[in-house]
């Protein structure tokens, strides 16, 4: 039956699948002509068997397929797009997924506005006023942060609203062009000054450097802390620094290095013959990895998102064999020529090189860091599909049943905080909260990958739930759940320990206090807690301390929103000088606002 589907497969671009004996998806794969792909993978003299070309990973999964199904499309351009979307949802066994599908950070400024300031934004804007720096990684807030310490920029967007000069002009930090003490001239050589100190962060570093001396010579040993710390992480996050380029061009290079079952894909961004920022991507796959397919996905999810600035020259370490078609489907995608090269000598070589040699670096480090990992016994003890290296882990919270919200915690080689998720919700029972919270990540999948593994804080009708709801929509994700031993009906508990019960989708564990799996998994379990208790205690003490404000004379919702807006937290609004108070809402106002605060 299977050699007959392979022989009568359409002669057209478009999706195939192979399927396992029990219906379960191995592998997604695109093609211009689907019959000549999937003939590729199999011998068919005598008995069907995998052809001899194939690496070890595809011959395994040819070893494994019982069906094959066609999606036709109508190009190849149209089957690349069909084929990401359907990895990251539906993350085949065999299939690489690559995370990578994010927007990357940049500095941002718009040059329209009398005294602009910078701000960290994800979102690019087709406006020839508005300067873009980055793409950045995690140096993105460290530099801003420098910005605003190095520069007496317009600290705060809510500044230019006052209209009269506050704490930040009184400790040098602004100018105070809401009184006028600057114009528009002056502050756009400051402006300019910055932007150049972006463009060389030797000079920047510097500039913060001798603020650090100075506040440390004033016993400032805090402000000199921030500094250093400061510092500290715009030099981690560019960690090369010396290679300028002799033209002022714009690439973006990218090397992969695979060791045994790891692999990693390296990227170094130059804008105008400087590097502004690297990144990385690190990966594990039990069944391994190739090259060709590698670059393939990790050029595909890199220009994937629509709103970021790229460079239209793109140098990768070696050649891959679809590296023309996606030169022109990036071309064709984004309206305007783009390259993809191997560089074979010069300055371009130098940066696939050194790019090349920061990935075996990181690889390297890796294997020594995470021989015989954790990962690779829980996929073993608790019949994982995929090694774990990205969980999501998921608890809620509540009061008698009031102001309940969820958690959602991310674990990725240790916690992942800028991943995090918070979700208010509106079910009383815990069920209900749990499914609401299950469904709203689920529809989120398009936008963010679904992880490799599932933690649940709940038992086995938890399990079920999640299972359930992941078949409704044809997804897959491995499952595991976390509860309370129970005895009559309420949590067991020894000496002050309460006993944790585990459960896949097929059986419970009884694993010993002192086993590494279990303590990991409480571990993230507990962090999940932590978090989703915090959120609903934000909630709770947010309520309360707007109710307060309410209660002083001449406040009401619209002036809370503006004290939010300027200040941030109500916390912070509750420690403002009166003068601060004034400077935002207006001297009566916020004298009012101060004494009753006080009372």
């Amino acid at each position: 039956m299977l050699a007959q589907k392979l022989k009568n497969a359409p002669d057209s671009a478009g999706i195939y699948q192979y399927f396992n004996d029990q219906g379960t998806l191995l592998y997604v794969g695109k093609a211009k002509s689907i019959k000549n792909r999937v003939k590729s993978y199999f011998r068919f003299s005598g008995e069907l068997s995998a052809a001899p070309n194939l690496s070890p990973r595809i011959t395994k999964m040819v070893s494994e397929v019982h069906n094959v199904e066609y999606i036709v499309v109508q190009s190849e351009h149209d089957a690349l797009i069909l084929e990401n979307s359907l990895i990251k949802q539906l993350k085949p066994k065999y299939n690489i997924l690559l995370r990578d599908d994010k927007t990357y950070p940049y500095l941002a400024i718009d040059l329209s506005e009398p005294f602009p300031r910078f701000e960290v934004t994800r979102k690019i804007i087709n406006d020839k006023n508005i300067k873009y720096f980055g793409p950045l990684s995690g140096s993105a807030k460290a530099l801003l942060e420098a910005l605003y310490l190095a520069f007496p920029l317009v600290q705060k967007k809510g500044c230019l609203k006052g209209k009269k000069a506050c704490l930040f002009y009184q400790i040098h930090r602004c100018l105070a062009p809401c009184e006028g003490k600057i114009d528009t001239y002056a502050y756009a050589k400051i402006v300019q000054e910055a932007l150049e100190s972006l463009n060389d962060q030797k000079k920047l570093i510097a500039l913060l450097q001798i603020k650090m001396e100075e506040a440390s010579m004033k016993l400032n040993f805090e402000e000199a802390a921030k500094l250093r710390d400061i510092i500290n992480a715009i030099k981690d996050a560019l960690h090369i620094t010396h290679v300028e380029l002799s033209k002022l061009e714009d690439y973006d290079v990218f090397a992969i290095e695979i060791m045994e079952k790891t692999a990693v894909v390296m990227r170094l961004f130059i804008r105008a013959g400087k590097i502004v920022s690297t990144s990385h991507t690190l990966m594990h796959n039990a069944y391994g990895f190739e090259k060709e397919e590698l670059y393939q996905r990790a050029l595909f999810e890199f220009y994937n998102p629509m709103n970021q600035t790229f460079a239209r020259h793109i140098l990768i370490a070696e050649t891959f064999s679809e590296q023309t078609y996606m030169s022109q489907f990036l071309s064709e995608k984004f309206g305007q020529k783009m390259t993809i090269n191997v560089p074979q000598r010069g300055e371009k070589l130098y940066l696939t090189q050194m790019a090349q040699e920061n990935a075996k670096t990181l690889i390297l480090q890796h294997s020594i860091k995470n021989n015989n990992t954790l990962a690779e016994q829980m996929q073993t003890l608790f019949d994982l599909s995929s090694l774990p290296k990205r969980i999501e882990i998921f608890d809620n919270s509540h009061l008698g049943g009031k102001s309940p919200v969820g958690a959602m915690v991310v674990w990725d080689e240790g916690f992942d905080k800028s991943s995090y998720r918070r979700y208010e919700l509106h079910h009383i029972d815990e069920y209900s909260q749990m499914k609401e919270m299950l469904e709203r990540r689920i529809n989120d999948f398009s936008k963010e990958s679904p992880p490799d593994l599932w933690i649940l804080d709940g038992g086995e009708t938890l399990l079920k739930l999640a299972k359930t709801l992941l078949v409704q929509k044809g997804l897959f994700i491995d499952l595991l759940a976390i509860a309370k031993e129970k005895r009559d009906a309420k949590a067991y508990r020894s000496k002050g320990s309460a006993y944790d019960l585990l459960y896949n989708q097929n059986q419970s564990f009884h694993l010993p206090p002192s086993d590494k799996r279990l303590q990991f998994i409480q571990k993230l379990r507990d962090e999940a807690h932590r978090f989703a208790i915090t959120y609903h205690q934000q909630k709770k003490r947010g309520r309360d301390m707007s109710l307060e404000l309410q209660k002083i004379e001449g406040v009401g919702l619209a002036t809370i929103k503006k004290l939010l807006l300027y200040f941030g937290t109500f916390e912070a609004i509750y420690s403002a000088t009166q003068e601060e108070l004034e400077v935002t809402v207006g001297k009566k106002l916020g004298a009012n606002l101060f004494h009753g605060l006080r009372k």
